[in-house]
């Protein structure tokens, strides 16, 4: 508590600066053979092929032979260009002054699109692979979590506090060391991403994963908390956690921005809170009428829906679980909803609420199993690792689940407790389903009424948020939609962002890996099933350092993967790797030989176990 009431005062004095940035395009000329369709249209929706008439249109300055040509001519295309046969299909069209070019070849459909100047020939935009249908592969400035978390001092500052407050400068060489190392390695991916090396991103992402499940399961195995812990005392620790946690609340208000999923958790709240499922009644666009102005690509995507509001499309919205909506219900009932994707109150304030929850969560653990000082250690790595920041600045819901895990462990020897986390974590993101398993048993794996216990907490939670299948005339029906709109859509998706779906481009030098990731998906499955019977004997550190490897373990095998979902993971690693919690081999060497009398077949005989 006296922890919560400094970060109220400190808040106080929290007021980040703004700052704007922009980005420029370079590109070089050569030449590439190709078959060629032009079209020359004053109305052009993205990825149109064909054209209207241009009476009454301003005349273009430039043939589209010459546009075509430019454009085939950027370094990048060229490159890109390369990994597909020769005689790609191109179409050009021309609006605004400015003319589109599309690339096309084969299976592999559009490869390449981008924008050239008409009147100087200049590349205005040229984007490939990925880049075609993802704008989020772009390298957009600020896309995700707005420019002043991305920018290089807020950033490198984040990573320097955090390296800073939690090596250990007597062991420099230490293994915990290399894992905050580690930790922050994912900061390498992100850079390559945040400029548009999507393929380079991704890579770059498995090997601090490797790392850090090899190092919770070698922690799990041995049951041996990392030598070493902050040189700091704590009293400094909680007076920076306290000036972080203000700094991180006042960048989410006044330097952050609000992606789709947050913008998605607002409409699921408006919904249930009308007396609707979320589920298939999103805002979409459709054949529904127009009611605002078109956006940057020319699209008007805010729209009449059925429940007469004016509402900014987001129909791939209710893909998650119902916790993920029912968690905005208090921001919505306090700012409640524009029906348009603005600034978003009530989304800023649930991703404060729950970043938050995180934090005083990791204290409060910290204070159950460790004291103190591992108190201090937690939290003081929550707001300092820029990747919480990262998420809260997106707006995004990614704070969620691992918030109610945090809660669920600090209730680990409570049946109910831990059924009942896992079940509200689980369903709002489907991670921590896989935790069924393993949270089932503590402190040891064995059938009894615990397990009961843990069984009615999990299945009377998950009774409890489903009841938004009964807003609905057909609560069957409803189930089905859920599924649909959720489940299903989340294992059929495609997506660049992993190693594992690069075949859809059907480009030379890039790997199908479609066979392998199922086979590490089953891997995922049938370990976190094990996990109900082993180990037998399980302390607070093994519990941690097991959810870590398990949580790590799905991020691995997703085919669409970000960065938001390093939340997910990071308390149960820092837990098991940075936090030193205790675990049972210590408590066994610490313990005093008793003698006890084992009895054989002759006799009885005293044995020192």
């Amino acid at each position: 508590m006296r922890l919560a009431l400094v970060l109220a005062v400190a808040l106080a004095f929290v007021s980040p600066a703004l700052a704007a940035g922009t980005t420029t395009r370079t590109a070089s000329a050569t030449t590439r053979t190709t078959t060629t369709i032009v079209t020359t249209t004053t109305v052009t929706a993205p990825g149109a092929l064909t054209g209207t008439s241009t009476l009454g249109a301003a005349k273009p300055r430039s043939n589209q032979q010459q546009v075509i040509a430019l454009f085939l001519a950027d370094a990048r295309v060229v490159r890109w260009l390369k990994r597909y046969p020769s005689n790609p299909t191109t179409y050009a069209s021309f609006k605004d002054g400015q003319w589109t070019v599309q690339v096309y070849s084969g299976a592999a459909g559009e490869i390449a699109t981008g924008k050239v100047d008409d009147g100087t020939g200049a590349i205005v935009e040229a984007w490939v692979g990925p880049q075609v249908a993802w704008r989020m592969g772009r390298g957009y400035t600020g896309a995700f979590g707005g420019e002043k978390i991305n920018s290089l001092p807020v950033w490198l500052t984040f990573c320097a506090l955090f390296l800073i407050g939690l090596v250990d400068w007597r062991r420099v060489l230490s293994l915990r060391n290399a894992d905050l190392l580690v930790l922050l390695s994912f900061s390498v991916s992100l850079w390559f991403f945040n400029h548009g090396h999507v393929f380079a991103a991704a890579s770059l992402a498995y090997p601090p994963f490797a790392w850090l499940l090899l190092r919770c399961v070698w922690i799990a195995r041995r049951d041996t908390p990392s030598r070493g812990a902050p040189v700091w005392p704590v009293w400094l620790l909680l007076a920076a956690t306290v000036f972080a946690a203000g700094f991180r609340i006042g960048l989410n208000v006044r330097a952050s921005n609000v992606i789709d999923v947050g913008y998605s958790g607002v409409i699921g709240a408006d919904r249930i809170v009308r007396g609707d499922s979320p589920y298939g009644h999103f805002p979409v666009e459709e054949d529904r009428p127009k009611c605002g102005l078109p956006d940057s690509e020319g699209e008007v995507r805010d729209r009449i829906q059925t429940n007469g509001k004016c509402e900014n499309a987001n129909p791939l919205g209710d893909t998650y679980g119902p916790v993920s909506y029912l968690a905005y219900i208090p921001g919505y009932a306090i700012f409640g909803w524009s029906h348009q994707w603005d600034s978003l109150p009530a989304v800023h304030f649930t991703s404060i609420l729950f970043d938050t929850i995180c934090l005083l969560g990791l204290g409060l653990v910290g204070r159950r199993f460790g004291g103190p000082r591992l108190a201090a250690t937690l939290a003081f790595a929550w707001v300092a690792w820029p990747f919480s920041q990262y998420a809260s600045s997106s707006n995004t819901n990614d704070s969620i689940p691992p918030a109610l895990l945090i809660w669920g462990f600090l209730a680990l020897t409570s049946p109910v407790g831990r059924g009942a986390a896992v079940a509200l974590s689980g369903w709002t993101k489907f991670a921590s389903l896989l935790l069924v398993p393993l949270w089932s048993g503590y402190p040891d794996a064995r059938f009894g009424r615990a397990t009961l216990r843990y069984a009615v907490g999990f299945l009377a939670t998950t009774a409890l948020v489903f009841f938004v299948f009964l807003l609905e005339p057909s609560p069957f029906h409803a189930a089905r939609v859920f599924y649909d709109r959720t489940v299903s859509f989340q294992l059929g998706r495609d997506s660049p962002f992993s190693i594992w779906d690069w075949g859809q481009y059907h480009a030379r030098g890039l790997p199908d890996l479609h066979l392998v990731q199922r086979g590490v998906q089953v891997l995922l499955v049938c370990g976190s099933l094990a996990l109900a019977w082993f180990p037998r004997r399980r302390s607070p550190l093994r519990m941690a350092a097991l959810t870590g490897a398990v949580l790590i373990g799905f991020e691995v095998v997703l085919t669409h993967w970000s960065y938001l979902y390093l939340p997910w993971m990071f308390p149960f690693v820092a837990l098991a790797l940075v936090g030193a919690l205790p675990g049972g081999a210590q408590r066994e060497a610490a313990a005093t030989f008793e003698p006890h009398v084992a009895e054989d077949d002759e006799n009885s005989t005293l044995v020192v176990a």
